[in-house]
This record gives C-alpha cells, structure tokens and sequence, in this order.
C-alpha cells in the first residue's frame, strides 16, 4: 500500500525529512530514500550482505517493508541482468548508509534512482541495528514510511499504521502470480533452448511468486517448465502431461491458500514427483495434514544454517519466510497419502525448513535452492527433484 511522488532522485537525496513509525508507537526519523510519499506494510529484517537486487524483486516481499541489517547498501548499484521479476514487491525499505556513488561494472543506475523510477517509498540514515533488535525483541509488525516536507502529526501516522492490513490472514499469491501460463524451454548441453516438447522431462509448475531463477534451475537440467498461474486447477496442471509438479514460493499466510492446497492433494493421489519450495513447502505441511503458524520475526537473509536430516549435512541457506509448517521433528507421521516426516531442520531455532513423504515421490524445503544471488549449498535439491522423475519413469 504506497503512495509517492517521482521525480528526480539527485534532488531529493539528503534533502527531505522521512519518518518511520511502528504499530507499537517505535518512531525513527531519517532521509527520504527512493520515492517520496507514504506506504505500509510488514516491518521485517534481511541479514543478507548481498543480494540487495534479488531480494527487491523477490515476489515474496510483496506488501513487506525490508529493513537491511547491512549498514552499506546500494553499493554495487542496479543492473538489468539480476532482477528474480519484472518489478520491485518490496512495499518499503530501509537502509542505514546508502551508497553515494555505486561502482560496478554492470550497473546501469544507483539503488535510490531505481527504487524512485519504481515507486517504492524508503528511508536512510537511521539506527537499523537498534530497528532490528527491536523487531527481534517484539516481533515482526505493522509500519508505515513517511516522507516529504509536509509530514502528519506523530499521532495521525501512527493510526494510519494501525488501520493498515496484517499479514496474517493475507491472501496474496494470486497478486504476484503469471496471470497467463507461460514455457521456460530446457536448455541443452549446447546451451541453446531445446525445441518445445522435445525435453527430457516436463514440469507443471504452480506460480504463487515464482523467481526467475528457479525455472531457470530447473531449464539448466534439461527440464521443459511450463508455468501456471495461482488459480490453477488439477486439471490444468495435468493438461501439459507432466512428469513432475512443482510449487513454488509466495508472499502472504499459507492458511489462506485453499485452492493451492487441494490442487497439491489432487497431485498426491496421482503419486506424480511432486517439489516444492517456501510457500509450496507450506502448502505441502497443510496438503498433508499440518498446520502452519506465523513466525515471531521469520527467516531472511542468505545465511541461515539448516541440517538435512537425510544426509547429516549443514547447508547455508538462502531464507524469506515469517510461516512455518507446524510438524513434529523426531517421528514418522501417518497422513492420507502415506508417512511423513521432517526432512531439514534450521539449526537456530529448530524451525521445519523440510518435509518428505516416504512412500511416494514427494519433498519440499521451506528455504530458496536456487540462492540467487547465492549461497549455492542446496542446488542439489534439484538433481533429487530430477531422480525421482528418473525413478517413476524407469
């Protein structure tokens, strides 16, 4: 929910007052950062040092305002090779020290010029270790970014904050999604796109907030993707004969998704190859039986340490999740559709990052594999997506 005005980010930069106030009366004052207005959303932290780019336009930021927790950002500028997306989600954002000048060799503009073309409303030059440890303190909640030379009285923000929507109970994944199917083709050992219909394999993938990369991932592995919109029905999956499903990541309240959650049992009693990351690991948990519930302040950033309880291994992972699958993590649970049990576990606080079923062809994990822009520790995730189409085609 923003409003702003554009105009030229060099003469704004330094020059206007902004304002950020939490639901819970917190205020910090700053700079005005990228467009000028106002907007509301979700108050959350990334302890990312990089990737500022991905996690901007990471569909799953949609109606959340980003704190970095990174004092420097910005500089390595914007380029038009890394976007995960068409446009920028983020509702707002928050930075301590922004780059004056960026330097890179493919930045084509600065941070603050993007985030101004785009419309987003931020902030800078204000606390944003305190910030953070006030949101791991209280909790993720309500915020709202004022900025301008005519700013409402403390009193007036501050209920504007308190009238904006929750997270919980938001249904958002229909509002990021493809609204028309679309093919990402396979990509062949030559590099060059393999002719449609002539891949290996064919994947149904469900958008509810998918990343550029992750068809790409897969396209890499010689996979035909062909990707549906949110409201996708079982039969609209199964129309491109898939050897595989997938369901990927997505903003909002997993408990809201109905429609995702009986196409995914209508995918189950058919025992296809089933992979699904974030939001689609979520949508599993409830597939199955489990419940979700919201996180105190979530997982995002690139280096959250998750042990794959199947291998032993620690990976570091790439996160952006404040749900989280409620399932017990030292048995074996009987669901509809055979046993189950919880494959990653994140080391800090024993979060579900994974789910699998043991006697079909089914897993997801609740953190991002494609890790763009990076770590690279989970890619394997979608070599075990590959065998277990191998197996049910042998």
């Amino acid at each position: 929910m923003t409003t702003s005005t554009k105009g030229n980010a060099s003469q704004r930069k330094g020059a206007l007052p902004a304002v950020l106030v939490l639901e819970d009366g917190r205020i910090f004052r700053g700079r005005a950062y990228g467009a000028v207005g106002v907007t509301f959303g979700e108050a959350v932290f990334s302890t990312g040092m990089t990737g500022y780019q991905e996690t901007l336009t990471d569909p799953s930021y949609h109606r959340q305002v980003v704190v970095m927790t990174a004092p420097h950002v910005g500089n390595t500028g914007v380029n038009d090779e890394d976007p995960e997306s068409k446009q920028i989600w983020v509702a707002g954002y928050v930075v301590r020290d922004p780059a004056r000048v960026p330097s890179n060799w493919r930045s084509r503009r600065s941070l603050d010029e993007e985030l101004a073309q785009q419309g987003v409303v931020g902030i800078s030059g204000i606390d944003t270790r305190a910030l953070t440890r006030h949101l791991r303190e209280r909790g993720a909640m309500r915020v709202g970014i004022f900025s301008g030379n005519a700013l409402p009285d403390e009193g007036t923000m501050l209920t504007e904050v308190r009238q904006a929507p929750e997270m919980k109970g938001a249904n958002l994944s229909a509002e990021v999604a493809t609204k028309e199917a679309y093919v990402v083709p396979a990509i062949g050992p030559d590099g060059e796109a393999v002719p449609i219909g002539a891949a290996k394999f064919t994947v149904a993938a469900v958008d509810l907030g998918i990343k550029g990369m992750t068809p790409h991932r897969m396209a890499e592995r010689g996979i035909e993707v062909h990707v549906l919109p949110a409201t996708a029905t079982v039969e609209d999956v199964y129309a491109v004969n898939p050897d595989g499903v997938f369901f990927s990541n997505g903003p909002g309240d997993p408990a809201t998704a109905d429609g995702p959650v009986s196409v995914m049992q209508g995918v189950l009693e058919r025992r296809t190859p089933l992979f699904g990351i974030c939001f689609g690991n979520q949508i599993l948990g409830r597939a199955l039986g489990f419940g979700t519930y919201k996180l105190k302040y979530g997982h995002r950033g690139i280096n959250q340490p998750v042990q794959d309880r199947t291998t032993g291994k620690v990976e570091v992972t790439a996160h952006n999740h404040g749900f989280a699958v409620d399932a017990p993590l030292d048995k074996v649970s009987d669901t509809p559709y055979g046993r189950a049990e919880v494959s990653h576990v994140c080391l800090n606080d024993n979060v579900v990052e994974g789910l699998q079923l043991l006697d079909q062809p089914a897993f997801s994990v609740q953190y991002h594999p494609e890790a763009a822009a990076g770590p690279h520790d989970a890619a394997y995730l979608f070599d075990r997506f590959v065998s277990l189409m191998e197996g049910q085609r042998a």
